[in-house]
């Protein structure tokens, strides 16, 4: 039975850059199932991508870039879904060496870049510090904790859409998702040339996002990475204030108590927040 292909590709205001985009996916990918979502563009995204014959589905307001991807992955009808941007930066040539990964037996393949692929030294130093925390957190090298140029079994990621959030951040919380069920998860280098058109990211505001997507993907995934340190963090300046005052004074004080009540709340927390993890990840055999 030939396995289906299908490409999603969220796009908001890429008219310049949807054609080359959506020509080189025919090329790449001949018969494969074309999904262009329109999330809530004011040119003519939807008009361009119903020109080269996709399956364009509008959102009537911007949703974001995630809602677009959870959008067009419902809708999909391959076994394999793939997703890549319309500005340019995910080069269609690529997305064969993507899929050979899923034919060996992995359940997700992303394209990771290098430093010299990010836009801006600042994004290229926060991503490299994103992926040593999720690599941390996983036991695994992460590449590429935020490409967003990546091909899926697609009963695999349906498990995840509730999990994803509508912003930029999904492929975080996809990545960990994988990682966590137990998925096999694969890297390919690729190179990114400079998007087309304005990006509509915001450095603060998605940044701040960002950060909380990480805290809540890490309770999410493997909540005593975070809550150990913590508790350990709060028993050590309990120790280090007892030994303080019982050098000086000879007493132990209520501050000491409340430090170490403090260490042994957090890590019942954090003992709690395991069990709720390993619940939410008991159907992802099913």
């Amino acid at each position: 039975m030939e396995t289906r292909i299908s490409v999603i590709i969220p796009a908001r205001d890429e008219a310049a850059a949807l054609p080359a985009c959506l020509r080189g996916v025919i090329e790449a990918v001949p018969g494969c199932e074309l999904i262009v979502v329109d999330d809530g563009s004011t040119d003519g995204t939807a008009a361009i991508a119903a020109e080269f014959g996709a399956r364009v589905i509008s959102h009537p307001y911007p949703k974001g870039n995630g809602a677009a991807v959870k959008t067009g992955a419902r809708a999909a009808t391959g076994d394999i879904l793939v997703f890549m941007d319309a500005d340019g930066q995910h080069r269609p040539e690529d997305m064969p060496r993507l899929l050979a990964k899923l034919e060996e037996g992995y359940d997700m393949a992303v394209g990771a870049r290098g430093m010299q692929d990010h836009a801006g030294a600042h994004r290229g130093f926060a991503n490299a510090v994103f992926n040593r925390l999720a690599s941390w957190m996983v036991n695994h090298r992460v590449d590429d904790l935020t490409s967003g140029f990546r091909a899926v079994r697609a009963e695999r990621f349906r498990r995840f859409i509730y999990l994803l959030p509508n912003s930029f951040s999904y492929p975080t919380t996809c990545t960990m998702s994988f990682f966590r069920a137990g998925f096999g998860v694969a890297y390919v280098s690729v190179s990114m040339p400079p998007r087309i058109g304005r990006s509509h990211i915001r450095p603060f505001r998605d940044g701040v996002r960002f950060i909380l997507i990480i805290i809540k993907i890490g309770t999410l995934y493997s909540p005593l990475k975070l809550f150990l340190p913590i508790a350990g963090a709060f028993f050590a300046t309990g120790l280090g204030y007892y030994t303080y005052t019982y050098l000086t004074s000879h007493r132990f004080t209520n501050m000491s108590a409340l430090l170490f009540i403090t260490s042994v709340l957090v890590f019942l927390i954090g003992l709690v927040s395991e069990q709720i993890t390993m619940l939410t990840y008991k159907d992802s055999d099913q």
